[in-house]
């Protein structure tokens, strides 16, 4: 009994169009981060209507900070068929939603500059707890010792004066002051 093992020449064009959808495209090299943030996660903002992650990346500098802390985009709805004349709905904290009710005109206005277009038309409160994002402080790196900053110069003594050299002293300063900084887990 003898089995044909030999796949067929012409491959199944369904079988092509699976796979090259699941494959991502090959660059040949690294990318940063952020240029491939937006894709991933474009599905997951969406699926809360937010087809622009950056109405939420951005909201504090949309509406201003002070009025940020109290409120947050929850979901943008648009018209069936449509992507104008939306309606953005706002979790506020109970204090806030009086004087953002009052500066509505004004802040679909805001809205409205960032997307370029009249993507919101209406704003629709609600009360409730907002997620406030930690703010970051700067790092404070301990100075460095004589003899570190010497040690830093005498790795730089054969590189003629130059920016370079001056970015590479920066550089080794920095890493020197991290490595006295102790690991937070």
């Amino acid at each position: 009994m003898s089995t044909d093992t030999t796949k067929s020449k012409t491959p199944d064009k369904t079988d092509q169009r699976v796979s090259s959808e699941r494959r991502p495209e090959r660059r040949g090299s690294l990318a940063a981060l952020a240029v491939n943030v937006p894709a991933i996660t474009r599905a997951a903002i969406g699926s809360r209507g937010f087809a622009e992650a950056g109405l939420v990346t951005h909201w504090p500098e949309i509406i201003g900070a002070e009025l940020a802390r109290g409120c947050q985009p929850d979901m943008l709805r648009f018209p069936k068929g449509e992507r104008s004349d939306g309606t953005l709905t706002l979790r506020c904290i109970g204090a806030l939603a009086l004087e953002i009710q009052h500066q509505s005109p004004y802040l679909i206005e805001r809205i409205n500059s960032y997307f370029g277009y009249r993507a919101i038309a209406r704003l629709r409160l609600v009360q409730g707890s907002v997620r406030h994002r930690p703010q970051r402080t700067a790092l404070k790196l301990p100075s460095l010792s004589p003899t570190e900053r010497a040690a830093t110069e005498a790795s730089l003594a054969d590189l003629p004066e130059s920016e370079v050299k001056d970015a590479l002293r920066r550089l080794g300063e920095a890493i020197r002051q991290r490595a006295k900084v102790p690991q937070q887990r």
